[in-house]
């Protein structure tokens, strides 16, 4: 058991994810961790560390807090706040390159079209694009056009009719279909 705990401290974990509106509400979150065990100590959370960060710029650049023994990489957008929170003992390059993962693909599937309403209109996706980058707090994914690819195939096989995918997700369907067809 104790080689497994090293393994586990040696990989870097998130412990939430968070895209907060201009005035500090849930978009949508996503927590890892059991720093906050209740839903109040989660909504106390998303309060402080938004009204700590809402008077800088992060639009052009992420920014990085240390924010209760934790550290926070957050970017705004409109009127959308993204923030990832680690450990006070995580890289903050990694951190970093996990919001900047989440923020790229939140773009890519709302077609650079990223505010609140379009974010609130697609929060299946947003939700699927969180599951695709990290599981449990382990990272898995930063590449954004990795994760919108494969939230993109996540909707299609939800029954998106083929007049509405491109004729790269047409083709990609097709193809599924002829290799379930031909395993049967």
């Amino acid at each position: 058991m104790a080689n497994f705990s090293i393994y586990r401290d040696a990989c870097p974990t998130i412990k939430n994810m968070l895209l907060l509106d201009s005035e500090g509400k849930r978009v949508a979150v996503k927590y890892y961790s059991d720093d906050w065990p209740t839903n109040s100590a989660k909504l106390a959370f998303e309060k402080s560390v938004f009204t700590k960060t809402q008077k800088t710029n992060a639009r052009a650049e992420a920014e990085i807090a240390m924010f209760e023994n934790n550290i926070v990489v957050y970017k705004f957008i409109q009127d959308l706040h993204f923030f990832v929170t680690g450990g006070d003992d995580e890289n903050e390059l990694i951190l970093a390159t996990v919001l900047q993962g989440f923020f790229d693909a939140v773009t890519l599937l709302l077609r650079n079209n990223v505010e609140k309403m379009e974010a609130l209109e697609n929060l299946d996706l947003i939700l699927l694009c969180l599951d695709e980058i990290v599981d449990g707090g382990m990272i898995l994914e930063t590449d954004a056009n990795i994760i919108a690819g494969k939230v993109a195939t996540h909707s299609m096989e939800a029954g998106a009719p083929l007049s509405e995918q491109t004729i790269t997700q047409a083709l990609a369907t097709a193809r599924d279909h002829l290799a379930r067809s031909l395993l049967r």
